[in-house]
């Protein structure tokens, strides 16, 4: 299982890798795993203001169904077009190709309300 340090999770395992002013956000190796395959992935459109801890999508796999909640706060700047016809690109590269949204960070400040990487694996127990 892949932990890339360079970015923050949160209890509910999504990633945040912050891009300067902005940052992407997807789920984590361990939510895509015990998810199964990824069948579709519904993502609200470009402009919408996400809110830190507010569910903004969803996830539809083999195994089950469960919402996406938003490491951070901001307004979406760009989402990623591609998992409308390779939604298993989330399975196969969750931190790269499978990522989901970028968004402008309103709040750096919420950086202190996520997991080290360190910390992430404590939670799963890795």
């Amino acid at each position: 299982m892949n932990f890339p340090a360079d970015l923050y999770y949160t209890k509910d395992h999504e990633w945040l890798r912050v891009d300067g002013p902005s940052a992407y956000i997807g789920v984590t190796d361990y939510a895509q795993s015990e998810l199964g395959d990824v069948v579709f992935v519904q993502l609200p459109p470009v402009g919408t203001t996400l809110k830190q801890r507010q569910s903004f999508g969803t996830i539809e796999a083999v195994k089950a169904v469960t919402d996406i909640y938003a490491p951070a706060s901001g307004p979406i700047i760009e989402i990623n077009k591609n998992l409308e016809k390779s939604p298993e690109s989330v399975n196969k590269d969750p931190y790269g190709a499978g990522w989901m949204l970028k968004i402008t960070l309103n709040d750096p400040g919420e950086m202190k309300n996520l997991l080290t990487v360190e910390q992430y694996k404590a939670l799963i127990g890795k």
